[in-house]
């Protein structure tokens, strides 16, 4: 027998304030049509004024606690996966464990892999289990990219936003099979030589503020599709699977471009894609479980269902991950 990462509850928050491709037009010059034929969005979410990363994660984990059948202090863990820290410091982490009432003394900290970040974190989360170091973890994806964009460069504003969501993970016992229910894989890759291709100008040691976000555009599309294609072959070879008994692909929510032509070279076919970069736009590391939660809200995702997960951000890093529900 060996120890898994069974996912017990999920949940997610998106601010409430929703900013369409026609508001962004009245501001800078773009269109609807231009939004949507390079990208696939819609709109996005905005977080209002005073609303900070934790307030996100913190209302996303309050939901995936409540659907796991959990209270704060059954959590042996929390990492948060987030490029928009409420603050140089402390973790992010650490204001969730308080604002959730934690006091059981748990560990929490951030994990920073820009829009992998969700990824790097279970996988970080599932270790902690699988070595029995704890037996519950919560693993959150939030971010507040609207507090980091430069509003006057269109070719970067118009394609991220606000939101975030958490996974409760518990440990259970299988037989060391793709059959088993629970994390059955992840792969984590990154490459410093590429810094340049997408990153915030700005930082406490180079510049002391906060700075934007700047990004290659028709670079960063190349090595998506390449690398994300790559990784998820390798979670399926780890595992033993193939493309076809994947229930539903859960890519991040970067571009309607590079999550086709991923599916497309993988062999998996639109109708077991999940896609919400429509409605959510690109939210960095917390694009994979609010699809993940989209997914199991309305019923798609099933217990028993095999998942596949894959993200690529700023490091460059990507990562993959296979999930049995």
């Amino acid at each position: 027998m060996v120890r898994r990462s069974i996912v017990a509850g999920i949940g997610s928050y998106l601010p409430e304030r929703i900013v369409t491709n026609t508001e962004l037009a009245a501001r800078i010059d773009t269109s609807d049509e231009w939004i949507q034929e390079r990208s696939g969005i819609q709109q996005r979410h905005i977080v209002a004024d005073g609303e900070m990363t934790s307030d996100l994660a913190t209302d996303a984990a309050q939901r995936a606690l409540a659907a796991a059948g959990m209270k704060p202090d059954d959590i042996g863990i929390i990492v948060v996966a987030t490029s928009t820290p409420d603050e140089t410091f402390p973790a992010t982490a650490t204001v969730v464990q308080s604002k959730l009432g934690c006091a059981n003394g748990s560990m929490g900290f951030d994990v920073q892999a820009v829009c992998s970040g969700f990824v790097f974190a279970l996988a970080t989360a599932d270790n902690f289990i699988k070595v029995g170091q704890v037996d519950t973890a919560l693993v959150i994806g939030a971010e507040t990219f609207s507090k980091i964009l430069d509003w006057e460069d269109r070719s970067t504003c118009v394609l991220f936003g606000d939101g975030a969501g958490a996974v409760v993970l518990k440990a259970g016992e299988g037989d060391g099979t793709s059959a088993d229910r629970g994390v059955l894989s992840t792969h984590l890759h990154s490459d410093g030589r590429l810094h340049d291709l997408l990153y915030v100008d700005g930082g406490p040691s180079s510049t002391g503020q906060v700075g934007h976000l700047r990004m290659e555009g028709r670079e960063v599309f190349k090595h998506a599709v390449t690398k994300m294609s790559e990784v998820t072959i390798e979670a399926l070879e780890a595992t033993g699977l193939h493309a076809d008994e994947i229930d539903w692909f859960v890519p991040h929510q970067a571009n309607r471009r590079i999550i086709d032509g991923t599916a497309r070279k993988l062999g998996i076919t639109g109708e077991r894609v999940v896609v919400t970069i429509g409605q959510h736009a690109n939210t960095s590391a917390a694009s994979i479980p609010l699809a993940l939660s989209v997914a199991v809200e309305d019923k798609r995702i099933q217990e028993g269902n095999l998942v596949l997960l894959e993200a690529m951000g700023g490091g460059l890093t990507w990562g993959s991950g296979i999930v049995r529900w």
